[in-house]
């Protein structure tokens, strides 16, 4: 049985190679600043890809309700699925919070979370919480189906690729904002457009794809807005599905991505709804939260209140 929790501790979950190895040499400094600010914590240090959902799950069995997470986004998605890996604890009684250690920090980025650590534990001090929604993506890996919780935004076709790319060059110490846009140019060269079903609330429309955006959060890839207007507590998804563009017309329009007017162009749809199918007739691969997944055919819905989060500034429409 899980423990009923009382206690204000929290629990932090510290990815020692966000940022290119900044998590592990800020370390020190962070600590000092959490118990400068009066926040009572314990801490861990994760090793390997998936291990901050096994913290969060051992953590919530210990009586923890307060996380932490210090890292990028990945590692947020990594606490956020150790949240609901359980299923006997009320995700709602759960509250986390960040500091942005990451290349990335896009989740942070819509709430305003300082990259200067002083502010970001201060933003925890402060203690200011809403309940988030949560999305979820069943997907396929071959022929086995698998299911990620995610808490900012899910991708498919050219961004899966693009995350792909990058995390290969993370996990070789290569680490920077630029290496992300290089890996958007290089990876027009080889992507081809693929057609898709995309079944909105039971609705079908076909398309040929570039790619599919399903956001909770507005940002990703270290500020482009491909889900400009979506809120993370009005249980719903907003779709940005970029269609049939060419590779120069992608180059010339890559600033709409990063201006929060994407969905201006005439070859861009968006949607909003709280569920929605992808099935294509080449597979369209899938990340969520910079992680990389599987692919199609795939199902993503919303958890509408999930869980709390801290925190600095609240969005709205």
């Amino acid at each position: 049985m899980p423990v009923k929790s009382t206690q204000k501790e929290w629990f932090v979950i510290v990815n020692p190679n966000a940022g290119g190895g900044k998590g592990r040499k800020d370390w020190e400094r962070i600590s000092g600043l959490l118990s400068g600010a009066g926040i009572p914590f314990t801490s861990r240090f994760t090793e390997r890809r998936g291990q901050a959902t096994e913290y969060t799950d051992e953590a919530l069995e210990k009586g923890f309700r307060h996380f932490i997470s210090v890292g990028g986004d990945g590692t947020l998605n990594e606490v956020v699925n150790g949240v609901f890996l359980r299923g006997d604890i009320p995700s709602d009684e759960i509250t986390i919070g960040i500091i942005p250690v990451g290349t990335g920090n896009d989740w942070g980025r819509m709430f305003g979370i300082p990259t200067i650590y002083e502010g970001a534990v201060k933003v925890i001090a402060e203690g200011k919480t809403m309940l988030h929604d949560i999305g979820l993506v069943n997907y396929y890996e071959g022929n086995e189906s698998r299911s990620r919780y995610f808490i900012n935004i899910t991708g498919l076709g050219f961004e899966a690729l693009v995350v792909r790319k990058t995390n290969r060059q993370k996990d070789k110490g290569r680490n920077s904002k630029a290496i992300y846009f290089y890996n958007i140019l290089s990876s027009l060269i080889s992507y081809k457009i693929i057609r898709a079903d995309i079944i909105i609330d039971g609705t079908r429309n076909t398309a040929p794809v570039f790619s599919i955006n399903v956001g909770n959060g507005r940002y990703c890839g270290g500020g482009m807005r491909q889900t400009p207007d979506a809120l993370p507590d009005d249980g719903l998804l907003d779709v940005t599905v970029i269609k049939d563009m060419g590779r120069l017309e992608i180059i010339q329009n890559l600033r709409l991505l990063y201006d929060g007017t994407i969905l201006s162009h005439p070859k861009v749809d968006g949607y909003r709804c709280s569920k929605l199918r992808v099935e294509s007739e080449s597979l369209l691969h899938i990340e969520s939260d910079g992680e990389v997944l599987g692919h199609t055919p795939a199902e993503i819905s919303i958890i509408p209140s999930a869980v709390n989060i801290i925190y600095a500034t609240k969005v709205i429409q």
